[in-house]
């Protein structure tokens, strides 16, 4: 969650830099037009349910009475911890703080509670923060890769294990899921979420908020989850991590902010307010989308922490005068706990409370729902962490990592499989070259966002094919080229594997020809490549989609030596495979897998599982088509879309939703329920699906829309359904999606409200964002 700026003023300071997430807000540009537009809009029913039960909120209303005012301010700031201070400890024992951020171990989560607890008239709790993005104790594939496994149910179970090992050790809350859709995969933080799709993202936080906060907030074992980064981030220009955000209302109300809505309708307890300019306004200081939107329109209840450091950085943006009006900015927007790294901004609301800029009213508003989250947690009742709980947590670790290595497999998508080369055949490639920097990268496998597991759990691809080889087959293994970051990374100093010294020019001249040589002796040539996870996430924006270092020559010399390759990669966004998809005759997407990826790996190469995963956004050719994805408008000449350059294909490499398989399936007898329907009703659409191979394998039906014609222009396809299905050969399933106001309604920029109208609506449905496979129906 932490920006360069401020994790490089601490990182030589700390062995735990200070984490950091970014998001956007609402223009004010579009304030004044939004507003009065949403109260011509039809009334919506509020998307949230109650988050607190009615004993928690009678429970903090009788707190609240009896706290002081600068009792009640101290649980409105939060803080890192990057080592033990006696200043941290003595706000902390003062009622300074309600939030405490980044300590990993028990014993200290519990020293400082007691601080609280016990320092405290009315022994209320810190809540203890971190993020848990893709696993604590085990790490499961990174957010884009579970996306990727298109499975909702896995998504969830996943998101569950990995809160209930963060709660044993005392953690309560996590950064997550982030939901900010990316449609420039320059960006470096497209890695954490769901891809460039709004129903697809929805789906996800859904899921993660779910699995991380179980069925209500207070589940045994959960945590507080956080919907993030609130709203636009994803859009940065350029790609650049950071950078403002532009977008229209269209955007905004279609694509942008569904995925946080569905959050809110699942539960979430708490939303990240965020850093950087949308259309010119920080987030942090805008009232319009965290009242009027959050509170009022979807009808939330739970609370908002800013981005860290983002209400001093209100200054930094021309934004606020000076800190004191920040503070009193942020808090009147709706920011209820302010997340910095060392000094909160909120220490000025008692002297704008004392001048009547703030009414004590306005502070127990606030107040309240940090506190009842702490109340629905159960922190009151048991604020230590559990060292019983904590063994037998731990004692579930070997069931943990059987579910890492299922998801891994899960996630992996099948770009290429010219001649069915996978799945491996060990009678017959008897001798097997590894080659890559990520054949043995135990630390980049993992991906970003991973601080609490041990790195004794982690299977390298090359431990994986050596224990799924065993004998019966010989490995041998190079890196061939060494990678690294021309800027270093603001976050090398917490990854558990530190890089080994770069390689002299002859040193790589050597390791090279050594790579080369082992493929040259090989029967098939198994090729490593990728990003190591310091070029993806937060801080790690790029300019291209090369291959980094000398990936792309030393692919093109393996396949120079006419043996049969494959192509592993490992990596959080799409790479410029142009070259590789015309000359590599088998391509696996594995993402960052995860502590079991090489596990995953080597059963998915050899066939003891069958890839069933699709993309989770549109593949481009090369970086000059950015941004590229399907839910494009039709324009004046739709026929023309594939062609608009003069010089290539503007068509992607692999469309939104691709993936093979080892078997083949068919989609058939598409159905709709009704021909025509009222506004307000729904219909039912089905397909059948029918596994037409030989091998027992996933496939992922998805199902499109397109609205002819209305109030405002359309994109060409909408994603509005999906399911995973397991097949055995020959066996076939009927599966059925719903279409109601909920899929068939948009936000229209012509009538700056919600409408659901009278229309033409096409219907595709099959394995791919170019699905062939049609109806229509007609809405009245």
């Amino acid at each position: 969650m932490s920006t360069h700026r401020v994790f490089t003023q601490v990182r030589a300071r700390s062995p735990r830099p200070p984490m950091r997430a970014t998001c956007a807000v609402m223009a004010c540009a579009y304030l004044t037009i939004t507003m009065s537009a949403s109260a011509a809009a039809p009334a919506r029913k509020p998307a949230a349910p109650a988050i607190f039960s009615p004993a928690t909120l009678a429970r903090t209303d009788a707190l609240l009475r009896k706290m002081s005012l600068d009792e009640k301010l101290g649980q409105l700031n939060q803080l890192f911890q990057f080592r033990r201070s006696s200043k941290l400890d003595g706000m902390v024992r003062d009622g300074k703080l309600g939030s405490v951020l980044f300590v990993a171990d028990p014993v200290e989560i519990n020293r400082l509670q007691h601080l609280a607890v016990e320092g405290s008239r009315w022994g209320i709790p810190l809540l203890f923060g971190s993020d848990v993005v893709h696993g604590h104790k085990t790490i499961f594939p990174v957010p884009i890769g579970l996306a990727a496994s298109w499975d909702r149910g896995m998504v969830e179970r996943v998101s569950a294990i990995a809160a209930s090992e963060a709660r044993a050790d005392g953690i309560a809350w996590t950064f997550a899921p982030m939901v900010d859709i990316a449609r420039d995969p320059r960006w470096g933080r497209i890695v954490e979420g769901a891809g460039e799709d709004a129903y697809l993202n929805a789906a996800m936080a859904t899921a993660q908020v779910r699995g991380t906060q179980g069925p209500r907030l207070g589940t045994p074992d959960r945590l507080l989850a956080t919907v993030k980064h609130f709203a636009g981030y994803g859009a940065s220009e350029g790609g650049r991590d950071h950078d403002a955000a532009n977008l229209s209302q269209a955007q905004l109300h279609n694509v942008y902010l569904p995925p946080f809505r569905a959050a809110v309708k699942a539960g979430v307890g708490s939303v990240m307010s965020a850093y950087m300019d949308l259309n010119d306004v920080p987030a942090t200081g805008n009232r319009w989308l965290l009242r009027d939107v959050l509170r009022g329109l979807w009808g939330y209840g739970g609370f908002v922490v800013s981005d860290n450091n983002a209400v001093n950085d209100l200054v930094s943006h021309g934004f606020a005068s000076d800190k004191r009006d920040a503070a009193v900015r942020a808090f009147k927007a709706g920011v209820n706990m302010e997340m910095a790294s060392y000094v909160n901004a909120y220490t000025h609301l008692r002297a704008a409370v004392d001048k009547g800029a703030i009414s004590v009213p306005e502070i127990d508003a606030a107040v309240r729902p940090i506190l009842a989250t702490k109340i629905q947690l159960g922190l009151f009742d048991h604020p230590y962490s559990d060292p019983a709980k904590a063994r037998e947590i731990a004692a579930q670790a070997p069931a943990h990592q059987e579910e890492a290595r299922i998801a891994a497999e899960r996630s992996a998508v099948l770009l290429r499989n010219e001649g069915a080369l996978l799945p491996l055949d060990r009678s017959i490639h008897r001798r097997i070259a590894l080659i890559g920097p990520m054949a043995h990268a135990r630390q980049d496998i993992l991906g970003p966002w991973v601080f609490a597991h041990d790195p004794k759990d982690t299977v390298t691809v090359a431990e994986g094919l050596r224990a799924k080889l065993g004998d019966s087959a010989a490995l041998a293994v190079a890196a061939g080229v060494q990678l690294k970051r021309d800027a270093p990374s603001p976050f090398e100093s917490i990854f558990k594997e530190k890089d080994a010294p770069t390689w002299d020019a002859a040193r790589a001249a050597g390791e090279f020809d050594h790579a080369l040589a082992l493929a040259n002796n090989a029967d098939v040539v198994i090729l490593a490549l990728g990003e190591k996870q310091d070029m993806i996430g937060e801080s790690a924006s790029r300019s291209t989609l090369a291959l980094p270092g000398e990936q792309q020559r030393l692919m093109e010399r393996v396949v120079a030596l006419g043996k049969p390759v494959v192509l592993l990669l490992m990596n959080g966004r799409p790479l410029d495979l142009a070259w590789a998809n015309t000359h590599v005759p088998a391509i696996l997407e594995l993402w960052y897998p995860g502590a079991q990826g090489g596990a995953a790996a080597a059963n998915l190469l050899f066939g003891d599982a069958s890839p069933g995963g699709k993309l989770p956004f549109t593949w481009p050719r090369n970086v000059g088509q950015i941004p590229l994805y399907y839910g494009h408008n039709l324009t004046q000449d739709p026929s023309e879309q594939d062609r608009r350059y003069w010089n290539e294909p503007s068509s992607p490499l692999f469309p939104f939703g691709y993936g093979l398989s080892y078997s083949t399936f068919a989609v058939t007898d598409l159905r709709l329920s009704k021909p025509t329907l009222l506004a307000g009703e729904s219909l039912a659409a089905s397909v059948v699906v029918e596994n037409t191979g030989a091998v027992t394998a996933d496939q992922v039906v998805q199902l499109y829309i397109h609205q002819r014609h209305g109030s405002a222009s359309r994109p060409a396809r909408e994603l509005k359904g999906f399911e995973r299905v397991t097949l055995r050969p020959a066996e076939r399933k009927t599966v059925r999606f719903t279409l109601g106001p909920e899929e068939l309604s948009y936000w229209s920029s012509a009538t700056h409200s919600q409408v659901n109208e009278a229309s033409t609506f096409d219907v595709w449905v099959g394995t791919d964002a170019q699905a062939a496979l049609s109806a229509t129906f007609q809405q009245q």
